[in-house]
């Protein structure tokens, strides 16, 4: 190493410890008011803040997110939905659907959002149910379960808690969230301000969206609001800004809008989104092999976390599947396929990149200075 590299390699060192005492400052100057609270990144899923995320509450009307991706995924949303008596009835947040009007399976997933409609919910349960609720109820826990969800169980479509209990934790509901996100139609669904439905017979209702940070912040992109006396006051929030995009879960929040714009406000500003590869192929030097990747992979990173993050490539020795991962100490904080070259891919041979593996450095710091 030349002396003008061993200088920059020294100046990189002491510019990180710098990065890291001030940014250590800024999360500690985080102080959310719920009892559970956490940050995910959407795309690699990683967890920025956390705080009792994992404990088990009643998660009220937050659980309509689930009640949503259920019914898109399991409806025709131009049918027609006939309101019944049971569902007409329901207590709470209501879109004050009228016995025997029939609105769109669409509306009423819009409703369900927008204005946390728990006739809804029940009207759209019924519907999939084929009058069965206890059906209804059934594909949502199947869903948490095939999402790996280990403390979500869901009692009913819309939250209400007292009959029955929709339990979950701030990170099940952050995934379920990512989830319902990857899906375009709820997406759209999530981030409208105003929806204007109209019944079969002709009576139309307009809905605004209740979840105040969609309506006044352009970054925000979706969410759900949520209260009942027993979980108090539940909140989820999705945000985005050049690519990056998280997900805030607050659950029993005496300040859940503060709250929700304090962690964006820390997420969005501490860390960025940076390339790990770029998609097409590269060298893998230390296995002597080439593989390929059909998009570029990227992570959330502060910027003084190059000093403590390895970028590891791992063969399973049982299936030969080699992983690329992102290594934190000794957790595995990201963990993604990538595929052995053949000439199959040549539409990929013009962006061949060499990777070396260096023990505790980072290809970014090659890329800086080497």
């Amino acid at each position: 190493m030349n002396s003008i590299k061993r200088f920059l390699f020294l100046l990189f060192f002491i510019i990180l410890f710098s990065i890291t005492v001030l940014k250590v400052k800024a999360e500690g100057n985080i102080n959310v008011s719920a009892q559970c609270a956490v940050m995910l990144e959407s795309h690699t899923k990683r967890v920025m803040y956390e705080k009792s995320a994992h404990e088990q509450r009643p998660v009220a009307s937050i659980s309509k997110i689930m009640t949503a991706i259920i019914a898109i995924e399991n409806a025709p949303l131009d049918e027609y939905v006939t309101i019944s008596k049971y569902a007409a009835r329901q207590i709470g947040s209501s879109l004050y659907l009228k016995v025997g009007e029939e609105v769109t399976f669409r509306d009423l997933i819009y409703g369900l959002m927008l204005r946390s409609g728990n006739d809804a919910a029940y009207a759209i349960a019924e519907y999939i149910g084929n009058g069965d609720i206890d059906y209804f109820v059934y594909l949502m826990n199947e869903k948490a379960k095939a999402l790996g969800l280990k403390k979500s169980v869901f009692g009913n479509p819309s939250g209400l808690d007292e009959l029955s209990q929709n339990l979950s934790t701030a990170y099940d509901m952050a995934l379920i969230t990512k989830y319902a996100m990857d899906n375009p139609i709820f997406r759209e669904i999530n981030n409208t301000s105003t929806y204007r439905a109209t019944t079969k017979a002709g009576s139309v209702y307009v809905w605004h969206n209740k979840h105040r940070l969609i309506n006044h912040y352009d970054f925000i992109i979706g969410g759900k609001t949520g209260y009942t006396k027993l979980a108090k006051r539940t909140l989820v929030s999705v945000g985005n800004k050049s690519g990056l995009e998280l997900i805030v879960v607050t659950l029993n929040s005496g300040n859940d809008w503060n709250d929700h714009l304090q962690l964006f406000n820390y997420g969005f500003t501490e860390f960025d989104l940076y390339t790990l590869i770029e998609k097409g192929i590269f060298e893998v030097k230390a296995l002597d092999e080439i593989f390929y990747v059909d998009e570029k992979i990227v992570y959330p990173l502060k910027k003084n976390e190059f000093a403590i993050l390895k970028i590891v490539f791992d063969v399973d020795e049982k299936t030969n599947i080699t992983y690329l991962l992102v290594v934190k100490d000794k957790d595995i904080l990201y963990k993604k396929e990538v595929y052995k070259y053949d000439s199959t891919h040549s539409v990929l041979k013009n962006s061949l990149t060499i990777i070396d593996i260096w023990d505790g450095m980072k290809l970014f710091v090659r890329e800086l200075f080497w």
